[in-house]
């Protein structure tokens, strides 16, 4: 590691938050800045080992650097001090890095852009820079600690709050947000919860907050994805209507609601779904017989095509 030989990869002067979910272990950070793409250089995580958020004049180093550094079992607190004290540009620069013990750590450079500064509590921090007022990290600290709930809705809650509190005095373009998991499962592709960036929008942290909720829509249509797999099929149907009651206007989750309720006999109650979608695409009307031969749809012929004459 050498961070002192990294220049800033961008000038993301932001507001963000790193956190720990006292109930799952699963370790956070978000984030809302006025610049393009910002998640692809402040937020870093790693299951299993903690979050980081680097912003300001970015050293893109901290945060694979810090998760290395945490890794080998070395505090936020310790991280930091060492990253910081090798960088030249440390004055310019804002840090946060948080442990799966909930540990967390900041630092806010004596250059970084009025108003700057960083609050650290009980398994979290909040930091900003380039601020219209001091009093967006307070806010963010207030409304993360009266906030309960998922993680991903507490740290979304501290950023509007930031946003609610004056925001970025330049105004706000991009967002992002990471969950990782408390524990590691061996399985990288399970272990990355979360994992959502809006690069370009005029209302970030709105547009956040739907694909929040596309994101836990999806989260059921995978579990209903599964269960179909295993042939456990009211298992399916319940994800499958989970789903859909959370993305309604989604043809494929009323598709496969649809498929679900046929599985189960229930094809009368199945029907009105299927008409609605074959109105919005035709293509799924093709697609239902191709289902047959997996054994994913287990209907017999004669109700498949009763099902494709629908108008």
């Amino acid at each position: 590691m050498n961070p002192s030989s990294c220049r800033p990869s961008q000038l993301a002067h932001t507001y963000s938050i790193v956190a720990i979910d006292p109930q799952t272990g699963d370790m956070g950070a978000a984030v809302q800045s006025h610049w393009f793409s910002v998640g692809t250089a402040v937020t870093w995580g790693e299951a299993g080992v903690g979050v980081v958020a680097t912003q300001s004049m970015v050293n893109p180093s901290f945060g694979p650097d810090g998760l290395e550094l945490m890794r080998g079992r070395c505090s936020p607190q310790a991280a930091l001090a060492q990253l910081i004290s090798a960088d030249e540009g440390r004055d310019f620069r804002q840090l946060a890095l948080l442990d799966s013990r909930g540990r967390a750590a900041a630092y806010t450079g004596c250059r970084c852009i009025p108003c700057a500064g960083h609050i650290v509590g009980d398994g979290y921090s909040v930091q900003a820079n380039l601020m219209l007022s001091d009093e967006v990290w307070p806010a963010m600290s207030e409304a993360f600690l009266r906030s309960t709930g998922p993680l991903t809705q507490r740290m979304l809650l501290a950023l509007e709050a930031a946003e609610g509190a004056g925001g970025d005095i330049r105004g706000r373009q991009s967002a992002a947000m990471l969950v990782v998991r408390g524990r590691p499962t061996g399985k990288v592709w399970e272990d990355r919860l979360v994992d959502l960036r809006v690069e370009d929008h005029p209302e970030p942290l709105l547009e956040l907050g739907r694909l929040l909720k596309v994101h836990r829509a999806y989260e059921h249509m995978n579990d209903g994805d599964l269960a179909l797999e295993k042939g456990e099929m009211q298992e399916a149907m319940r994800q499958y209507s989970a789903a859909e009651e959370l993305f309604p206007q989604n043809d494929e989750m009323m598709f496969w609601h649809a498929v679900g309720l046929a599985n189960a006999s229930r094809v009368e109650e199945a029907l009105p779904l299927f008409r609605t979608v074959f109105r919005r695409n035709s293509n799924w009307k093709v697609l239902l017989p191709r289902l047959l031969p997996s054994g994913l749809l287990k209907l017999s012929p004669e109700d498949v095509r009763r099902i494709q004459r629908l108008r």
